[in-house]
């Protein structure tokens, strides 16, 4: 279960938006299943003309921010929308409103029992997600603390994935690999890509980087699997290089430039130093070397080579692993090359 939040400063335009039809007709039946009242006191009514009326919704929720003690905070306009992963079973408005009232808990936004805290309501016009809505400020005139909210969403994401037994995700300690935005996503199926740039570089890194045992095999291993590679240079120290980027030829802004990626935009344990610190420390076992079974060195042309058979089979390996539906098999497949 993922949580995106974002702010801002008008809660109609918010609220218009997520009552309308959205962007492609992917809004259903648009309703409240949560709030800081009976979702059935807060549901806006029609207008003469048959639209959503929110004037009424809009002042309840606004109404804390004339009478707070202090500066109110900027872009006091909180969503967050909580979306389930695909694979996860489809969750009734009960459920969904659980969710919601444990995000807002663990947020400390509305606490259980906290009758002064912020106002906020749940809509849901999708059978995956829901979106969060509330207003920065307290009942009791005071701010609330905003800080780490991303975080605190992430918490009450794992204790709900727990709890419903959904698909569990990454902890949000900001050692996970950055997820495609919908924008990516979109761009790379008007492009017909298999998937968004970063993807691909960040799983072109990733195999160029286990292959490798310094940075000279690491960065020709790159460019001998097609990828551009920039090299950042230190500003004390010319010479000394403190940083990369790598693009896609494919890949380029509306200037025809191509789209550069620094390691840690790819993973943040693909930056350069962490890299630096993997090749350095000490290996254990078994491992490959560049030396054959017949004890004769491998050429430089012989590696790259072996560079490019590695990063194929490492993407053939990785699609294969996104159509394998049964969590036993993946779990089988995944064991079985964690060597590899």
């Amino acid at each position: 279960m993922i949580g995106k939040v974002t702010r801002g400063e008008s809660i109609a335009r918010l609220l218009s938006y997520l009552y309308g039809p959205g962007r492609r007709n992917e809004h259903v039946n648009p309703h409240l299943v949560a709030g800081f009242r009976l979702p059935m006191a807060l549901e806006p009514g029609l207008d003469g003309r048959g639209d959503r009326d929110f004037r009424h919704l809009v002042g309840v929720l606004t109404s804390p921010l004339d009478t707070l003690r202090h500066t109110p905070l900027g872009s006091p306009i909180w969503q967050c929308s909580v979306r389930a992963a695909p694979a996860d079973r489809r969750l009734s408005d009960d459920e969904w409103a659980d969710i919601a009232e444990e995000v807002m808990h663990q947020t400390g936004f509305a606490p259980r029992g906290d009758d002064e805290a912020c106002r906020w309501n749940a809509v849901r016009h999708a059978d995956d997600h829901i979106h969060l809505v509330a207003v920065l400020a307290r009942e009791d005139g005071r701010n609330p603390n905003v800080h780490r909210d991303y975080f605190k969403v992430a918490d009450a994401c794992h204790i709900v994935e727990k709890r419903y037994g959904f698909t569990p995700t990454a902890p949000a300690d900001r050692t996970a690999a950055p997820r495609p935005t919908r924008a990516k996503t979109e761009l790379a199926q008007r492009k017909n890509w298999a998937e968004p740039p970063r993807a691909t570089l960040r799983r072109l890194v990733a195999t160029a980087a286990a292959g490798a045992e310094n940075e000279g095999d690491f960065f020709t291993a790159l460019e001998h699997g097609g990828v551009l590679v920039k090299m950042r240079h230190s500003a004390r120290t010319p010479e000394e290089i403190t940083g990369y980027a790598v693009a896609l030829p494919h890949h380029n802004n509306k200037e025809g430039r191509p789209v550069w990626f620094s390691g840690k935009k790819l993973a943040p344990n693909l930056t350069l130093p962490k890299l630096r610190e993997r090749w350095s420390a000490p290996h254990e076992g078994n491992r490959f070397d560049r030396r054959p079974f017949g004890g004769v060195e491998l050429t430089h042309e012989e590696r790259s080579a072996a560079y490019q058979q590695a990063a194929r089979a490492t993407a053939t390996a990785t699609w294969q692993m996104r159509h394998i539906r049964d969590p036993a098999v993946r779990a089988d497949v995944a064991a079985a090359t964690s060597d590899v």
